[in-house]
């Protein structure tokens, strides 16, 4: 797996997200290795802005033409933004998942939390 495939400066969780912490908030995706992995995404079910969402619990969906994934929240907080694009091109996420295709933002309850998440080279590991 390239750098490109797992940018060093991201976060990752082990079910597949990554967290780019901002200076307000963190925007979250899915990895390059979860997108292939799933094949072409046809629709994406995002949380709402608004809601409360916890750390390693789902809180949204990919849909692909093979199947439906559960999206995991990174770290506890309010979702602040969604990708509204992805309402009607959900293959963003297929072809640039750590730029156009990022999923939401979340205001995390504690800004240090990302610390607790897997760097690059801890998240290829888990890839095996």
């Amino acid at each position: 797996m390239s750098e490109n495939d797992c940018p060093p400066e991201l976060l990752y969780t082990s079910e597949h997200e990554w967290a780019q912490p901002l200076p307000d908030r963190v925007r979250v995706g899915i990895t390059a290795h979860a997108q292939q992995a799933l094949g072409d995404i046809v629709f994406a079910g995002l949380p709402e802005q608004g809601q409360a969402v916890r750390a390693g619990e789902p809180c949204g969906e990919v849909e692909s033409t093979k199947s439906v994934s559960d999206i995991y929240a990174p770290v506890d907080g309010v979702v602040v933004a969604t990708n509204d694009a992805l309402g009607d091109a959900p293959e963003l996420i297929n072809t640039d998942p750590y730029g156009q295709g990022w999923l939401f933002e979340v205001d995390p309850a504690d800004a240090q939390a990302v610390q607790g998440l897997l760097t690059a080279d801890e998240y290829r590991e888990t890839l095996g």
